[in-house]
């Protein structure tokens, strides 16, 4: 099949210089039945996964904007996005075959090094397909799946049948997952097989570089009962002066006595619009562990998930968002305990300089018969100046009088008292305000590779 070739990039930007590549495959808007059946095409996709886009491009087509968090009916411009770009004509397996000018940015964030010293697996995503990816061979041989998404189609196709967008995340969670069903590219697929612990992390890296381009990478991570994975994902973007979005649906599965950690660091520069789907299930006796640390972005809304199915299963969110001049986010979790004896732990923590806004928005759902369910919120925010804003809005639906749901909220500013105390003990005020924004972080930032 012949290979379109679009040149360099060369939009006008407002900062970061973006990467010079030539691209070998575009496909532009409209989002419709002919552009969904082209990226089927290109990835050379079986015929029932092209069925799933064209059922999720019927429900995206029926389904209103969301009619919470933000109103992104101004914001968000469908006409014009690039659903689809491709920069390189191959997969990878070696890091030392991966262009110069990608190498140069992964080196800045110390990615290399961190695969060779501290990682099982590594992969990187550059615009809409995967362009690296590495397993330890000791995992592979103890039966570990860590690869991209389209292969697993190709590869695991019984598997992904099973757990892709079947049951955590529908096409009719809202209208930007119908989005995702419809041109969903690249993401990772994970499985640990029984009782296999992946002792050191899996990571990959996500980068947006194509102007307009839309982001729809999917995420599926299954680890069997009694494994155990850690799974890092980070994210960057030049500046643009047109939107870029960023729409990936993340599916885990944590089956009975399993472990899963899951870092998500997102840094996309303030022309990305950030709006994610992200849901886990925790089987009988498994814990989750989420960990997010949103920093970039101009609007971001997110709201990880996690329906606790079985006895005992645990699942703890930590977060840190922090909103500058001309950011908004939106940020917050939700539990669902389903089953007796589910425990939950939700710490959220805000902070807002330079008249940014920054909310927190979460649900604890008690179903009736999860006797002995316990869940704790606890959601912060620090305010560094008089223009900055913060809100929190809290849900909690408890169907069970044998449960424990307790909810705190606080919003504070740094207490001229504590800045006084120490520039008395020879700080300046920057260096003062430096280390009590740091001690406010730290329950979180501890948690964040």
């Amino acid at each position: 099949m012949g290979r379109e070739k679009l040149g360099k990039v060369t939009p006008e930007i407002t900062g970061i210089e973006p990467l010079s590549l030539h691209y070998e495959k575009k496909i532009e808007s409209p989002i419709d039945e002919d552009t969904v059946r082209k990226i089927s095409k290109e990835k050379g996709e079986p015929e029932w996964m092209l069925k799933k886009r064209l059922d999720s491009l019927k429900v995206f087509n029926s389904l209103p904007m969301p009619n919470w968090g933000f109103d992104l009916s101004s914001i968000v411009n469908f006409d014009e996005l690039i659903p689809y770009a491709k920069p390189f004509s191959e997969k990878l397996e070696e890091s030392s075959k991966i262009p110069q000018e990608v190498m140069k940015v992964l080196e800045k964030l110390n990615i290399p090094e961190a695969e060779r010293k501290y990682l099982s697996g590594s992969g990187t995503m550059l615009d809409s397909e995967v362009l690296y990816r590495r397993i330890k061979d000791e995992l592979r041989r103890k039966g570990v799946i860590f690869t991209d998404m389209d292969t697993a189609v190709k590869e695991y196709p019984e598997l992904v049948k099973k757990y892709f967008m079947t049951f955590i995340v529908t096409p009719h969670n809202n209208k930007f997952a119908a989005l995702h069903g419809a041109l969903w590219s690249g993401g990772s697929f994970v499985y640990v097989p029984k009782g296999v612990k992946v002792g050191l992390p899996l990571q990959v890296f996500f980068l947006i570089n194509y102007p307009k381009l839309g982001q729809f990478e999917h995420t599926i991570i299954i680890a069997d009962e009694g494994s155990e994975v850690e799974y890092i994902e980070g994210c960057s973007a030049p500046v643009y002066s047109t939107h870029n979005l960023h729409s990936a649906v993340v599916e885990v599965h944590v089956k009975k006595n399993a472990f899963v950690k899951y870092v998500t660091i997102q840094t996309w520069t303030k022309n990305v619009l950030n709006l994610n789907t992200k849901r886990a299930v925790v089987e009988e006796g498994g814990t989750l562990r989420w960990v997010s640390g949103n920093i970039g972005s101009g609007l971001t809304m997110y709201y990880p998930s996690a329906i606790l199915k079985g006895k005992g299963a645990r699942a703890e969110f930590l977060s840190v968002t922090f909103a500058g001049s001309n950011q908004k986010k939106e940020t917050g979790s939700k539990v669902f305990h389903l089953a007796p004896g589910t425990r939950s732990r939700i710490v959220s923590k805000s902070i807002v300089k330079a008249g940014g806004y920054a909310a927190y928005r979460g649900l604890v759902h008690v179903s009736k018969g999860a006797k002995g369910s316990v869940s704790s919120v606890k959601c912060d925010a620090l305010l560094l100046d008089d223009l900055s804003e913060s809100a929190t809005y809290p849900y909690i639906e408890s169907y069970e009088s044998d449960a424990e749901v307790t909810h705190e909220a606080t919003v504070s500013r740094i207490e001229e008292e504590k800045l006084f105390y120490l520039m008395s003990r020879g700080l300046s005020e920057t260096e003062a305000k430096a280390m009590i924004t740091r001690g406010f972080m730290e329950p979180i930032m501890m948690n964040l590779p």
